[in-house]
């Protein structure tokens, strides 16, 4: 294992966070700490089991120690960062066994979410849907994280929060395993992406053709992630 914090490596592995603002409040501080922690841990940009020292994290984003804190608290309850006592904190290894466990909790969550998010979106939901989709068809170089984005969206159409947090929470585990096996054949991230179909349904209005079409694309992706496993 390397350090994560190196001068060549912290552009790379997270986001600067901005708390010059005169406006900032520390829970938005907070927020962004963990956003950018997030992703740089399920893009890989945090390798798994790398080391993740709360100091080096601070100097990194530019904001203090409470918020980094805060949001390693917060990724640990979530299944992306580990502790062990008198060793320090390190980003969760991947194990491939996972993605069996992940996807039998994703489907039915992910056909409900769809299901609401077809009952109770606002047309600035559906725009935002319709937008990501676009997106994902018409560029495929950002697939992973066009594909997280639009999840993202559908929970958040569900309105119900509990919902989406739970929804986010194994998204992120999965994505990161998904990562991982585009590692293998980086060529797969071309592969069609069927969340159209998903989004289609959520603005006709359709919670049952939502959540149909929700499950047979977690499906689909968890076809594809094993079958790169298994290469």
């Amino acid at each position: 294992m390397h350090c994560l914090i190196k001068d060549d490596h912290v552009a790379h592995g997270l986001t600067s966070v901005d708390g010059s603002s005169s406006t900032a409040v520390p829970i938005r501080l907070v927020d962004r700490a963990y956003e950018s922690l997030r992703d740089a841990l399920i893009s890989l940009r945090i390798e798994p089991g790398e080391p993740m020292d709360e100091k080096q994290l601070s100097a990194a984003m530019g904001v203090g120690l409470t918020p980094v804190r805060d949001a390693l608290k917060r990724l640990t309850l979530e299944g992306l960062v580990v502790i062990y006592p008198r060793r320090g904190t390190f980003a969760a290894e991947i194990r491939v066994s996972d993605e069996l466990w992940l996807t039998e909790v994703r489907i039915p969550l992910e056909g409900q979410a769809a299901a609401l998010a077809a009952q109770r979106a606002v047309p600035e939901d559906c725009a935002r849907l319709l937008e990501l989709v676009a997106r994902l068809e018409d560029d495929g170089t950002d697939l992973v994280d066009l594909d997280a984005a639009t999840h993202r969206a559908v929970y958040a159409a569900s309105h119900n929060a509990y919902l989406e947090a739970t929804c986010s929470q194994y998204a992120n585990l999965a994505m990161r395993l998904w990562n991982y096996a585009f590692r293998r054949d980086p060529d797969a991230s071309d592969v069609p992406c069927t969340l159209g179909s998903v989004v289609q349904a959520i603005v006709a209005r359709d919670p049952e053709r939502a959540r149909l079409e929700a499950e047979l694309h977690l499906r689909h992706f968890s076809d594809e992630v094993r079958s790169l496993l298994s290469r």
